[in-house]
């Protein structure tokens, strides 16, 4: 796996531990696409699975964004899968409703709620405390 993919995967898989109720089994591979770029695949239990990759040309912060929103679907159909909510991450302003998204907010990677835009975390930072709550 490359650097560019370990560094945005490593704080989306912190979240997931931290808070989601399904945990991937993570195995690394190749991609199937034309350039053969490095995937890593996200699996259930049941050996179902997504392929996790980067954007190509873009930001770090773009490349964790877009690898957050990857592991966001992943975990929403294990979820489904799973018999339990398929929410995640779950915003907090409104539960059982819709994950959060992830998005660039100046040049750092946020949790957001897609209603009102408002940050909830730093991606790799879900589940803990922030001092005076989220801000941008």
């Amino acid at each position: 796996m490359t650097d560019d993919l370990t560094a945005a995967l490593a704080p989306v898989l912190r979240d997931l531990r931290a808070t989601c109720a399904v945990q991937p089994i993570v195995r690394e591979g190749r991609g199937e696409g034309d350039d053969g770029g490095d995937i890593v695949w996200l699996h259930e239990a049941d050996g179902s699975g997504v392929g996790i990759m980067l954007w190509p040309g873009h930001s770090a912060a773009e490349r964790l964004a877009h690898v957050a929103e990857q592991a966001s679907d992943w975990a929403v159909e294990a979820l489904c899968a799973a018999l339990r909510p398929a929410v995640w991450p779950e915003c907090p302003a409104h539960p059982d409703s819709h994950p959060l998204e992830a998005g660039v907010r100046g040049g750092v990677v946020w949790w957001s709620c897609p209603r009102t835009r408002q940050p909830v975390a730093l991606v790799g930072e879900l589940g803990k405390a922030r001092p005076g709550g989220a801000g941008a």
